[in-house]
């Protein structure tokens, strides 16, 4: 047997290499020709049930907005009930014919099977479930005192995803619809202070590869990965201690530096229409996906790269990031909005 494995590790590398530069040519311009008469042929949107997860703020809120113009119905959850009231006014100002709003914690397996159920039983359909609700924290693994405070990250961002979509899937399946997925790019880059956070974003992107295989075309899935977009996250809002929610502008910016944030408004938008294309992926905005070549050819330097950035000062407050945000004031360019809106929505 090691004789066989010596023998396909001999073999492989080059016989991949020359199947790709045969391969590659013809395959992507299948792609194209396939994403070209998607985009002409997007789904209509108009009268579809979409279940919006953690949709009181941030992307959720405005991805509600952007279905509401397109005529769907609309299921918004979140945690907080005022501020989802809100939410569900403007989008029906936006333009939806009906929405409703659940009041859920994402991380209970009750509360997503009880969204499942009020979802169709007042549509009585599902057509698409976004699943967008999510937690951060900013803390270096080894300053954690408590391990367990860690797991709201993962019953959130992982679990919540994924014990919602088992209720929906018999839905799903008879609506030919959709699910989409909110990970990150975090989901491959090693970011100091991310640790669960980004662990929580690629178990999400392995766990909805697989279940594209085992579905097959019974329904779409579209796997998102936003860099920097306007969110309670880029605000300074953090999971803190003890199930603490905090908001720490100042390490905030040490974890944004001088990143463009980009728009709420223009990432719900682009991810609608990417829906309706039928997608299989999507990053927002597109130029953070070069980050993910970069990860995959050079390791080593991003590895060194994060570390120069984030862990030189003896203080995550003294890191590079913050001292090259401070002295350029870029903050005032590139994330004026989280600045004008400090506060995070609150009941």
């Amino acid at each position: 047997m090691d004789l066989i494995h010596g023998f396909l590790n001999l073999v492989a590398p080059p016989f991949t290499f020359f199947s790709l530069a045969l391969f590659l040519p013809a395959y992507w311009t299948l792609k194209f020709f396939l994403c070209t008469l998607n985009s002409i042929f997007a789904e209509n949107l108009a009268g579809k049930v979409v279940l919006i997860t953690g949709a009181s703020s941030g992307i959720g809120e405005h991805l509600a907005y952007e279905y509401g113009k397109k005529g769907a119905r609309l299921a918004l959850s979140a945690q907080r009930e005022n501020a989802l009231r809100e939410v569900a006014d403007r989008a029906r100002d936006f333009g939806s014919p009906d929405v409703i709003i659940i009041h859920a914690d994402v991380s209970k397996v009750e509360d997503c099977a009880r969204m499942i159920d009020e979802t169709v039983n007042h549509f009585g359909k599902l057509d698409h479930l976004v699943n967008n609700a999510a937690v951060a924290t900013s803390k270096l693994f080894q300053e954690e005192t408590d391990i367990t405070n860690l797991r709201p990250i993962m019953e959130t961002n992982f679990w919540g995803s994924v014990y919602t979509t088992r209720f929906a899937l018999p839905h799903l399946k008879t609506s030919r619809g959709k699910i989409v997925v909110m990970s990150s790019v975090d989901s491959w880059m090693p970011a100091p202070r991310r640790n669960v956070y980004s662990a929580s974003k690629a178990a999400l992107v392995s766990m909805y590869e697989t279940l594209r295989v085992e579905v097959g075309s019974d329904m779409g899935i579209t796997i998102v990965t936003p860099g920097y977009i306007e969110s309670e996250i880029t605000k300074g809002k953090y999971l803190m201690g003890e199930g603490r929610v905090e908001v720490d502008q100042d390490l905030r910016d040490v974890e944004v530096s001088a990143v463009p944030v980009g728009s709420a408004s223009g990432c719900a938008e682009a991810i609608v229409k990417s829906v309706a294309r039928g997608d299989r992926y999507l990053t927002v905005p597109g130029w953070f996906r070069m980050s993910y070549v970069v990860k995959v050819l050079c390791p080593e330097l991003v590895e060194w790269g994060l570390r120069l950035m984030y862990m030189s000062g003896d203080s995550a407050k003294e890191a590079l990031s913050k001292k090259i945000l401070d002295a350029t004031e870029a903050k005032n360019v590139l994330y004026q909005s989280s600045i004008q809106n400090p506060d995070v929505k609150t009941d």
